[in-house]
């Protein structure tokens, strides 16, 4: 975004709450999810569906965390839209929006294992799970090349130079997540309710249901909350077809928020699963292995 003319518009004391942010969420980010990644693929026993989905959703988190220092030097830089700003531009993009394709997909395949256990041993496999994660890179990859030959075409592909005005752009941003919203939520209240009409065979299966049921609408609130506002402001931007200051700083100020993302992804997805918990640490108490086979729903279901 070229801020020249929307100078006046940011308070003096904005860039050094923006930098101080950015910096805060680098290190928390690249912290937790190299942890993650660290135990999904050495310290887990075997490669499962979900262990793959997860895995690649850390990778896309820490790629794009990677792009924040690039973020900032290009924002306090020159407006030229050089090689490398596009560059550091398109990791952002590609991982920005792998991130909400993989959090789709490990929706659907909780709703899959849930709905329809017996199904689900045909369906699911790490194979498949490898493949489905191959084609999602590869499908995003394609649209971002396609919007970078567009943009390039129509003024610029940077974090500074962002002109907006070609629709492809917007059409490219929209699909990206309200596609993967819906998806998101019908999989997830599908899984709740299954959850909530299971029969309890035990007062521990119960509170494992409880439990699986609380994390997928956490899941759920992390994805809308940090997603949602920057698309609705991009939705308003493509429809009206405005190009005003208080676009860009809202488009500012929620990009930002979905930064955050790769932070809470971690926490979601990972460190509330029993799985990782156990396996994080060196040693696991007899107590902890009795606990086991009362959180296996839990488990899956991360």
């Amino acid at each position: 975004m070229n801020s020249s003319n929307c100078s006046s518009w940011e308070p003096p004391v904005a860039e050094r709450v923006l930098f101080t942010y950015l910096v805060g969420l680098l290190a928390l980010g690249l912290l937790l999810n190299g942890l993650a990644l660290w135990v999904l693929c050495w310290r887990l026993p075997r490669w499962t569906e979900t262990r793959i989905y997860m895995a690649n959703l850390a990778i896309a988190d820490l790629c794009l965390l990677c792009a924040l220092p690039f973020f900032l030097y290009f924002q306090k830089g020159t407006s030229k839209d050089t090689p490398l700003c596009q560059l550091s531009q398109a990791v952002y993009l590609l991982n920005r929006y792998m991130s909400i394709s993989l959090v789709m997909a490990i929706a659907v395949d909780r709703y899959v294992a849930v709905r329809y256990p017996l199904c689900a041993r045909g369906l699911r496999s790490p194979s498949r799970a490898v493949a489905v994660c191959a084609a999602l890179w590869a499908v995003v990859l394609g649209s971002l090349v396609f919007r970078w030959f567009l943009d390039v075409q129509d003024g610029g592909f940077c974090f500074v130079v962002r002109s907006g005005r070609n629709t492809y752009t917007g059409v490219f941003s929209l699909l990206g997540f309200y596609l993967p919203l819906a998806v998101l939520v019908f999989c997830s209240l599908q899984v709740v309710t299954a959850l909530a009409q299971r029969p309890e065979a035990n007062p521990g299966q119960a509170d494992a249901s409880r439990k699986a049921s609380r994390m997928v609408l956490a899941n759920l609130a992390v994805f809308v909350v940090c997603f949602l506002p920057l698309h609705v402001v991009l939705t308003v931007r493509v429809a009206l077809g405005l190009q005003t200051c208080a676009i860009k700083m809202a488009i500012q100020i929620t990009s930002r928020l979905s930064d955050a993302n790769c932070c809470l992804d971690a926490i979601c997805y990972y460190f509330m699963a029993k799985e990782f918990q156990e396996a994080s640490v060196s040693t696991t108490s007899p107590r902890a292995k009795a606990r086991k086979s009362k959180d296996t729903l839990t488990v899956t279901l991360t």
